[in-house]
């Protein structure tokens, strides 16, 4: 037997790995393909405290700039991926600015939330004034384009969809939800819209309010959004301690935290994330959590 083994060819161990995996998966009454597509969702090493707090994940990064003659139905963008090709494609979320702010307030998220294993597309909006309801609609429009005529559309998982925004593209991200019932994750950052009742959204919904806000205050806000949510499939409030409205247009951990948590978890079914979630976080930088937890 040691003879056999020494002189075996890469290609016969390759075979027999092959052969042994398919036996094993019909044991036990599951197919092997089946696994393997359950577990290339999960990118990167497992989770720790500050492998999700640090200012960069474990992918390598780059970006292409989308001007806005070259799209349409929003204001174009940037699109910043990992770099890294072996390990399948990646879910993709797309974020709109606030009520007179353009990309750049929220660019920051870009390479933070793609070195974490997402395609990231932060847009403009057509004009700085356009309300929730339109940048609902650019919302899904940037998505279109990211998966069907972006020169990285081979890297990204179609199925595996999300929007965020922070004010009015807060709001337009909850009607996003609401109206387009197969993205995977919502998270409205200190959003701001005259609709409170989202009963009808079916995506797993991260509100992330300010305590201190006083352009969206909770009260009229963040609170009666999450509230009016259906409990299922999941549902988290974060309210960031002594923050105002703009919180999310400078670099903060707790919002990077609880992003990355959601959409690991929510985009990429990624379990190793519950411990982020679930039981709700202790810190001082947080004045209040609520949550379906557990999910």
């Amino acid at each position: 037997m040691a003879a056999m083994r020494a002189t075996a060819t890469p290609s016969r161990l390759r075979r027999a790995v092959v052969i042994t995996t398919t036996a094993i998966g019909l044991l036990a009454g599951t197919a092997p393909l089946a696994q393997s597509a359950e577990t290339t969702t999960q990118h990167g090493p497992d989770p720790t405290e500050g492998s999700i707090t640090a200012p960069t994940g474990p992918f390598q990064t780059d970006q292409k700039t989308v001007p806005r003659s070259s799209v349409q139905g929003f204001g174009g963008g940037t699109i910043y991926y990992p770099t890294e090709t072996s390990q399948g494609t990646f879910g993709a979320v797309t974020i709109a600015p606030g009520y007179t702010a353009g990309k750049e307030s929220l660019a920051w998220l870009g390479p933070r939330l793609a070195s974490q294993g997402f395609v990231v597309f932060t847009i403009d909006t057509i004009t700085t004034s356009d309300q929730p309801d339109s940048r609902a609609k650019q919302l899904m429009a940037s998505l279109d384009y990211l998966t069907g005529d972006s020169d990285v559309r081979d890297r990204i998982d179609t199925s595996r969809l999300a929007v965020m925004g922070h004010s009015m593209g807060g709001g337009g991200t909850l009607e996003a939800a609401r109206d387009n019932r197969n993205l995977k994750a919502a998270i409205p950052m200190t959003p701001w819209d005259t609709t409170k009742d989202f009963s009808g959204v079916q995506t797993p919904t991260l509100i992330i309010g300010a305590q201190n806000d006083t352009i969206a205050p909770v009260a009229q806000h963040a609170k009666p959004f999450y509230g009016s949510l259906p409990d299922d499939p999941g549902k988290a409030y974060l309210e960031l301690a002594g923050a105002s409205h703009f919180a999310p247009n400078q670099d903060n951990t707790t919002i990077a935290k609880s992003s990355i948590a959601w959409l690991k978890r929510f985009v990429d079914d990624d379990t190793r994330y519950d411990q982020f979630l679930c039981p709700p976080p202790q810190d001082a930088e947080i004045s209040d959590y609520q949550s379906t937890c557990p999910y």
